[in-house]
């Protein structure tokens, strides 16, 4: 089979594709043909070396979404044939899904709803996983409560808006004029350019006084300005910064409204087939759909991941062996 390959820790121009032997099977494992694998900033750290290396060679790709082609001997809840979805695959020391077929633990993936588009399932994963496992499992957005999500237009951000509306959460976003329609069309109340000069009080108004949730892709930039637009009780959850020093100007504003504090990472989750069902489920209603901006083939995986940092787009990026 063909499979993305990283044989030393590098620069995009490190992934070729290479033949290989197609993977079997271990005893909870399923052996899946591949439709679709999303591309997240996670899989380039594992590709530069900066997140704990992987043993080489390596297949890079965290999402997957495909049909069961072999069940391992100890597996009875799917069989050949079905279509399923997962995440979390590409990490501590397994292989991962940019390849023709990838195996899959099955603690890492669930059974993928009839109605659901499989590319857009294969790109589901980290982001919808992430915001379900910030929005509903640390914040537990209640209805009615005003949900500021940073940076709408990204992976995360744009499936956030539409799971904390599928709680009938009123939801505020930020992101580039360009997205703003669809963003509102996706379930935003109130989208907002994150470059305006008084952004802070524009949330603070948007949200009658100050926001119950806020999500956080870049703490860094907005640790200080969520304590700010924060009401009392507020709940933060802190998903990721360009700079790994964040700090606060004036710790008591959040302080005196008793802001909590939530930093996650989804790769803790202790059972991702629990937000993985959840997100299926939004996505056979129709509340969830994963806005594709570019797909790629193999060949071009390096390119995906270069584009997966450096370019602005709605949605996500995914690779279609």
């Amino acid at each position: 089979m063909r499979a993305v390959r990283l044989n030393e820790h590098g620069g995009p121009e490190a992934l070729a594709v290479e033949d290989v032997d197609r993977p079997e099977p271990g005893p909870d494992e399923l052996l899946v043909e591949v439709a679709a694998a999303g591309v997240n900033p996670v899989d380039t750290y594992f590709r530069d070396g900066s997140y704990e290396p992987v043993a080489l060679p390596f297949t890079p790709g965290v999402d997957v979404a495909g049909v069961v082609a072999v069940t391992g001997d100890g597996v009875d809840e799917f069989d050949e044939g079905d279509r399923v979805f997962g995440t979390g695959i590409g990490n501590g020391g397994h292989q991962g899904a940019c390849a023709e077929y990838a195996t899959v633990p099955t603690d890492r993936v669930v059974h993928l709803p009839d109605g659901a588009d499989l590319t857009e399932a294969g790109a589901a994963g980290v982001a919808a996983v992430t915001a379900w496992r910030a929005l509903v499992d640390h914040a537990a957005l209640d209805p009615a409560e005003h949900c500021l999500i940073h940076g709408g237009s990204g992976g995360v951000g744009h499936a956030a808006v539409q799971v904390a509306d599928a709680v009938s959460a009123r939801v505020i976003t930020t992101s580039r004029e360009a997205y703003h329609d669809e963003l509102a069309d996706m379930g935003a109340e109130t989208v907002l350019d994150y470059g305006r000069d008084d952004l802070a009080d524009a949330v603070t108004d948007a949200s009658g006084g100050g926001v119950d949730v806020i999500l956080d892709h870049r703490l860094d930039d907005y640790l200080q300005f969520d304590a700010d637009v924060a009401a009392t009780g507020a709940r933060v959850v802190g998903i990721g910064e360009n700079s790994p020093d964040p700090a606060f100007t004036n710790d008591g504003a959040a302080r005196s409204k008793d802001v909590s504090y939530q930093f996650m990472s989804m790769f803790n989750t202790p059972d991702l087939r629990v937000p993985l069902r959840g997100v299926a489920h939004l996505m056979e209603r129709g509340a969830l759909s994963i806005e594709l901006a570019r797909t790629y083939g193999l060949d071009e995986a390096g390119e995906a991941q270069r584009a997966v940092l450096e370019d602005s787009f709605l949605g996500k990026l995914v690779i279609e062996p």
